[in-house]
Formats: structure tokens, sequence, C-alpha cells
């Protein structure tokens, strides 16, 4: 065997050893997680087994619980979740997958208005697209702060959240409320323009498969174009990519926020053309925080967002059934979702100071 072969064969064994050891980590820390679910049950006076019952019946336990809830949840979280695994690739600490979202969302009610009687063929895509482009555009906005005046990204989106959330208020109680000016939300998207649904009986949408096919994408992008290898160059040292690399940093930063805004934004169409029709205060439940948790637990893989959107959208739907089948308040699951972040988190600290002790013994 050749030494070109032998290296290649190394590699290989390598990254499959890497794979087995983020599997083995991640069962470890779903375990953990059902842990400490099953103690604040106990600390807050509530029977574990009804509880986790109703847990599994609301995210598994029918076919229309998987099709109506789990994976109806799983695509907010899986598009926003792509958009926060795209920028922590490129180095950005974009926190604002909220409020593209919302943004996203806004822009498509707008657009519906005058799209109300085009065709499906045409609004549809329109509506996504626009959505889209608008929380692009939003997430530029802090890429320009942060280029141009050098504000911690991490402060722009976060207070960007802030004025999108009041922004949508605003505007379904004043531009963009329903014509009786009863209610504060948007007029209902014309049936024609919803999202085609897949099966018969449920809710499942074509969000689905859209999204299954934008992690491909993405994922493919950041392993196989030149552009992609410049986002994952600058996220892991940028001065060297400037300087070895001759990668224009700005640049690659500026068009990595922008399609982490995209990403964002076509959640907030999606969920708006495939599961509320309507924009409303509170339109998200927080599905732009909760995808920073999904990236994580993903490792920031594209290809992961997909399993990790699952089972954050399992907890999601399941933390609804709990709530109404055993009386548990939602917010447990909340807590459950931040520790399994600090779990992650912390996993990923032990190991980066393990290797680079066994450097240093190498060394």
């Amino acid at each position: 065997m050749s030494s070109v072969s032998r290296a290649s064969a190394t590699a290989s064994a390598s990254a499959f050893a890497s794979r087995l050891r983020a599997l083995a980590q991640l069962v470890a820390t779903l375990a953990v997680a059902l842990l400490l679910l099953s103690g604040l049950l106990l600390l807050t006076g509530h029977a574990v087994a009804p509880a986790l019952s109703a847990l599994w019946r609301g995210a598994f336990g029918s076919w229309y619980a998987i099709t109506s809830a789990t994976l109806v949840r799983a695509v907010p979280l899986g598009l926003a979740g792509l958009a926060v695994s795209l920028a922590f690739r490129a180095g950005i600490l974009n926190v604002g997958a909220e409020g593209q979202l919302l943004v996203g969302a806004v822009a498509a009610t707008a657009l519906a208005v005058p799209l109300a009687s085009a065709s499906p063929l045409v609004a549809i895509p329109v509506l996504l697209v626009g959505g889209a482009v608008a929380g692009g555009a939003w997430a530029g906005i802090a890429a320009v702060l942060r280029l141009r005046f050098g504000v911690l990204e991490v402060i722009s989106t976060i207070m960007l959240n802030f004025v999108a959330q009041y922004l949508t208020g605003w505007l379904v109680r004043g531009p963009l409320q329903e014509p009786t000016h009863v209610n504060p939300q948007s007029t209902t998207l014309p049936d024609p323009l919803h999202l085609p649904v897949l099966l018969s009986g449920t809710r499942l949408h074509a969000g689905v498969p859209l999204l299954v096919v934008v992690a491909i994408v993405v994922w493919w992008w950041l392993a196989n174009t030149a552009s992609g290898f410049r986002v994952r160059a600058v996220g892991m040292n940028p001065f060297a990519a400037q300087s070895a690399g001759r990668i224009v940093v700005p640049r690659t930063v500026l068009l990595a926020f922008i399609g982490s805004g995209l990403l964002a934004g076509l959640a907030g169409s999606v969920e708006y053309t495939g599961v509320t029709y309507a924009l409303y205060e509170n339109f998200s439940p927080g599905y732009g925080y909760t995808a920073i948790a999904v990236a994580l637990l993903a490792r920031l893989n594209p290809l992961g967002v997909l399993g990790t959107a699952l089972l954050f959208g399992a907890l999601e739907a399941g933390a609804n059934a709990m709530q109404r089948d055993a009386g548990v308040p939602s917010v447990v699951v909340s807590v459950v979702e931040a520790l399994l972040i600090l779990l992650v988190v912390s996993a990923d600290r032990l190991q980066t100071r393990a290797r680079a002790e066994a450097g240093g013994d190498a060394a």
C-alpha cells in the first residue's frame, strides 16, 4: 500500500471514529437530559411516569402527532437552525434569527395583500422568496453595524430582535391589520396561497421537504465550493484566512450574515404560508432562540440540524401535550432545552481542553 493510500485510510478511520464519538456524545446528552427532566418533574411535584408518557404521546404517540405536530414544528426550527449554523461556521455570533424570522413573516404578509388573486404558482414562490430576502436585509443591518462601526453582532442582533417584535406588534394593529380592525392580526391568507398539504387529514405541508432540500444544499455548498471554504476558513481563523488564504474577510462575513438572514427569513415565510396563515403578535414562540440549541447540538452540521430540529420539534409538541394531559407547565421543557445547550457547550469545552493537553504531552 502506498503512503498516499495509507494516509487516506487513516484519515477515513479518524473521521469515522470522530462520528462515532459525536453520536455517543449525543446519546449521552439525551440520556442526561431525560434524567434532568425527571428530576425537575419530581422537584415541581409532578408524577414522572404520566408526564413522560404525555410527552411521548404528544410527540410520537400517533400518526397525527408525528405529521401534524412534531414535523410541522421541526420546519421553522430547522430553517432557523441552519441560519444560526451558517453564521456560527463563519465565526459570526448571530443570535438574531428570531428577529429575522419575524421580518420574513412580515414581508410575506405584506406581499400577500397585492398577490391575493394571483396564481399560486407565482404567488407562493414570491411570498417565500420575499420573506427570505427581508430576513437577509434585516441581518444585513447587523453586518453593516459590525463591519462599518465595529458593533458586536451579539448586541446588535439581540436589539434587532426586539425591534422586529415591536414592529410586528405595531403592524398588526395598524397597516397590516385585518379590515374589521377588531383583532390585532393580519387578514387571513387565501386558501389557494397556502403551502400544499402533503397528506390529507394532516397539517404536514411542503415546508418539510423544502427543509430537507435546503439543508442538503447548505451542507454541499459549505463542503464543496470555494465560497463555502472561505466561510469555513474565516470561521476557524480570520487572520490566517486573510494572510495565508488571501480571503477578503469583510466580504465573506457580509455574505455569511446575509445568507444566515435569508434562511431565517425563509423560516418566517414558511411558517406564515404553511401553518398560521396570518400574522399576529407572538407569531413565533421563540423559534429563533431555540434554533441556537438546534444548531449547537448538531455541532453546526447542516445535515445534523435535520435530526436536532426533529428532536426539538418533538420536545415542543410533547410539551404542549404534557401541559394539557399532565398539568406540567411547558416551561419545564424549555428549562431542559437550555440545559441541553449547557451540556453540549461543556462537553465541547472539555474535549478541547483534553486535546490541548494531549497535544502538550505529545510535544
